[in-house]
């Protein structure tokens, strides 16, 4: 696969089509230990389920966070919201992270895996963290969401820093809020799908020789079968 170096301000000027997210229908917010317990049926029966956390932000030196306040765990059609602030959901998410038969994907999950062990004591196991696998071997730094959906899908992951940095905690999230969160687990889905359909042979997405460089490489077209 043929591939060519961009930075940051070239892959932001890319005439790429916005990747469209999932619909707002499909987006499930856990609000009793019934509709737990059903989602964690239904991603228990999946193969593989896309997997990330979002935390109340903190804005003093010193302040420890108390995230993660919000666990989204996505199959193929639905994403599945879990508020971990609240006193349901914690027995359905424990399940389905300490499976050792659903794999989880997603992208620099490594805070998200010590936050729920220090905060849940859940223990998340079998897990690709695709912004390490998909760097390619030899190169520094790892893959981003938003490389990785140009590099298959030819698209711009569109992602507003307000709504990420927003309050998680809340007990009414927005639907900004619910989409920002919902595509953040499933887009993780979708690349490992398209990983898989392409034989796990990606050409390397990142090429730092100065981490501050953070030169990004991704194909000037996307697979067919994205």
């Amino acid at each position: 696969m043929t591939d060519v170096v961009l930075n940051r301000g070239s892959l932001r000027a890319a005439a790429f089509p916005a990747y469209p997210g999932i619909a707002l229908a499909d987006v499930r917010l856990l609000d009793c230990e019934a509709a737990c317990s059903e989602a964690g049926e239904e991603l228990l029966a999946s193969d593989a389920i896309g997997f990330d956390s979002e935390s109340k932000p903190t804005f003093h030196k010193g302040e420890a966070s108390t995230g993660p306040h919000l666990v989204q765990l996505a199959t193929d059609t639905r994403v599945y919201l879990f508020p971990i602030s609240r006193s349901h959901g914690n027995d359905a998410l424990r399940a389905v992270l300490e499976s050792s038969r659903v794999l989880k994907v997603g992208f620099g999950l490594g805070n998200d895996r010590r936050a729920l062990q220090s905060k849940l004591r859940i223990e998340t196991r079998n897990v690709v963290d695709l912004g390490e696998v998909l760097r390619g071997p030899g190169h520094r730094g790892t893959v981003g969401a938003k490389v990785a959906v140009a590099h298959f899908f030819a698209q711009t992951l569109q992602k507003s820093k307000k709504i990420g940095t927003s309050n998680w905690a809340t007990a009414r999230l927005s639907e900004r809020q619910k989409l920002y969160a919902a595509d953040d687990a499933q887009v993780a889905l979708r690349i490992y799908r398209a990983w898989l359909q392409n034989g796990r042979a990606v050409a390397p997405m990142i090429d730092v020789a100065d981490d501050r460089d953070d030169r990004r490489r991704v194909p000037p077209q996307a697979p067919d079968s994205a």
